[in-house]
Order: C-alpha cells, then sequence, then structure tokens
C-alpha cells in the first residue's frame, strides 16, 4: 500500500531500517541490533518526511548501540548524517518544497527560551533532542525532522560526500574555534578517524600545520597522504611544541598526553561526546604555564551553516567507504576498529 502527496510522491506504508534491541558490543555475535520492518513515519507539525538517501555512520552511533551513552528510547533506529529528499511536509512545515535534498543532523532541537538559547549557545540547552538518540534516525528508508534543524546542502556536494559533513565535519569545525589557533600555528589531532580526516583538511586549507597521532598503520599513511606534517603513535611525544590539540579518540589517557605535547598557553580540546576516564593529570606537569582544556559538546545551528558553507568553498570532501542499507553493522564494526582511513556511509536509496 502507498498514499499520494500532493506532488504525486508515492510513500510505502512500511520501510526496511536497524533497530537497536539491546545494548552491547558491536561486533558481539549475539548483535545489538537488528534488521527489521517499521511503519513509515508520519512528521508531526513544523516537521518533514524525508526519504533518506544515505546516511553517514559516525562513532556516536557506537556510544548510543553499546551503551557508553544512557538509553533515552527503546528499539530506537540509530544515525544522525541523513542526506535525504522531501517527499512530505507535516501541518505547519513550509521551509522546503517537496523534493529538495536536505540535511539531518545530531541535533533535532532545543527549548529556543532558556539563557544558553538566547546567548547563541543551543548546543548547551539542557531541553536538547538529538536525531539517533531520542528519536529515529536514519538507518532506515524514512525519517522525520523539524525543518528549522535541517541543512540545505551546497550543489557541489553529493549525497554520500555531504553525509559525514553533518556531524563529523561540523563537530571538528566547532572543535577547530575551540581550539584558538594562532595563524599558521601548529595543532596536533588525537585519533584520525571520520571527523579527524576532515578536521585535518580545514587546517591544512587554512595554513595551519598539522600533526597526527594515532595507534592505525593505515591511518598515519592516510593523514600524510592528505597533507599533515607528521604521523606517529597516538603516545608518541610530538615532533614540535604544539599550539593546541585536539583529541577525537574516546580515550581519556590522551589529555595528559596531548597536554604534555602543547606549549605553554596552548589548548587541548575534548571533541567527543563520550570518553573514557582520565586516570593521571598532574598540575605542574599537564596544567601549569596556562595551559587550557576544554570540550565540545554537540553544536549550534550556526556551526552548521558556517562549517557548510566553509566547506564548499574550500572544497573539503570525505574519503567515502559505501555500504548497503543491509549491510550495517558490517559498517559498524570497521568504524569500532578505528581504522577506516575515511568516512562509512550507506547507501539506502538512489537520487532522482
Amino acid at each position: 500500500m502507498t498514499e499520494n502527496t500532493a506532488s504525486e510522491i508515492k510513500i510505502p506504508t512500511e520501510m526496511a531500517a536497524w533497530e537497536i534491541i539491546k545494548n552491547g558490543p558491536i561486533a558481539d555475535p549475539a548483535a545489538p541490533i537488528r534488521f527489521v520492518k517499521r511503519p513509515v513515519p508520519t512528521p508531526g507539525p513544523g516537521e518533514v518526511l524525508v526519504k533518506v538517501i544515505v546516511c553517514g555512520i559516525c562513532r556516536t552511533d557506537l556510544h548510543v548501540i553499546e551503551g557508553d551513552l544512557p538509553i533515552h528510547r527503546q528499539n530506537l533506529i540509530p544515525g544522525h548524517q541523513i542526506i535525504g529528499k522531501v517527499v512530505k511536509e507535516g501541518p505547519g512545515a513550509s521551509r522546503f518544497a517537496i523534493g529538495d535534498r536536505i540535511g539531518v543532523p545530531w541535533l533535532r532541537h532545543t527549548c529556543g527560551v532558556c539563557k544558553y538559547c538566547r546567548s547563541g549557545r543551543e548546543n548547551l540547552c539542557e531541553k536538547s533532542v538529538y536525531t539517533g538518540w531520542d528519536a529515529d534516525g536514519g538507518y532506515a528508508e524514512y525519517t522525520t525532522v523539524p525543518e528549522g534543524y535541517a541543512y540545505r546542502i551546497p550543489h557541489q556536494f553529493d549525497s554520500q560526500a555531504a553525509a559525514p559533513l553533518l556531524c563529523a565535519g561540523i563537530i571538528g569545525y566547532r572543535a577547530l574555534k575551540r581550539a584558538q589557533i594562532p595563524a599558521g600555528g601548529s595543532l596536533g589531532i588525537y585519533g584520525f578517524g571520520n571527523s579527524a580526516h576532515l578536521t585535518a583538511q580545514l587546517a591544512i586549507a587554512q595554513g595551519t600545520q598539522v600533526h597526527v597521532f594515532t595507534r592505525g598503520e593505515d591511518a598515519k599513511k592516510f593523514a600524510l597522504s592528505l597533507g599533515a606534517a607528521s604521523a606517529q603513535g597516538d603516545l608518541d611525544p610530538s615532533p614540535v611544541p604544539l599550539d593546541s590539540a585536539i583529541i577525537f579518540a574516546p580515550v581519556g589517557d590522551l589529555i595528559p598526553a596531548a597536554l604534555t605535547a602543547v606549549a605553554p598557553g596552548g589548548t587541548v580540546v575534548s571533541a567527543g561526546v563520550h570518553m573514557s576516564d582520565i586516570h593521571e593529570l598532574n598540575y605542574e606537569k599537564h596544567l601549569f604555564h596556562e595551559k587550557s582544556v576544554t570540550s565540545v559538546e554537540s553544536n549550534t545551528r550556526r556551526d552548521g551553516e558556517e562549517f557548510l558553507t566553509l566547506a564548499s568553498r574550500l572544497d573539503i570532501h570525505p574519503t567515502i567507504h559505501r555500504y548497503a542499507l543491509k549491510d550495517a553493522l558490517k559498517a559498524l564494526i570497521r568504524v569500532s576498529k578505528g581504522d577506516a582511513a575515511g568516512a562509512c556511509v550507506l547507501q539506502i536509496s538512489q537520487e532522482d
């Protein structure tokens, strides 16, 4: 059965999707997610229904699936780097036309009235809601999004290239802003996965010298191929004093290592939504000399608009590894190993 919109777009009543059935290691033989049939969702007031073209796979998806983040919803469909086509409008929705290609990101809704929202820091809103954590995401053929939180996608990006920009790219951009790197300065990047390889491109394009610290041998080669000045082990000493460092790997023990590597007055940014405990932090060794440690919590919509404009201007493109929707588990296992050398993307439908 299908129903027709005013524009004669046929929408099925059921869709294929992955849902989380328990929390546990993604590589466990009894997988924590399963491939199912679900009803196609109905867009609520101010929302649009999106036919998903592609959905990027993010390490945050692993944190949600494996239980590093608290459970917000049972039988959740993960995924929050979504590119798709608007096929139906909910009551009051008017920002997009039927057939428009849009991006559905991690940040899904904020209250709009708290002190954080009113001061341009909506990413800190205590009532914020997230795609693929609080609401069903993009490991599915259809999803919904409040139209005010979706992005128009620059025409020069095909959907596969655009998907990782919606979280990996935007979060990396916010981390770069918080790193406060001086013009022509040096940046250490710890971990070199999806977000890091986009952040490195952006930093290098802006004249920053990038040094990469990662365990994966393929990741080291990949970093050098993108223009990094050096690539070494994650706990190796830096070849130069760093002005700033960004930590993408969810490993708390990298904080002291990065603080040791940055020069006096340097800044260390933790860019992940989850990180393991920090076991050792010595004031004299790690924090003295006016060194700073900060973090990134989600992003604002302004961050997203700024980054997409900058990425299109500087021609920032991810390296893509494509998987069919039915192979999402394989892609997640690859991401969990931490040496994917780029971004994994689920191809869910064809652009038309």
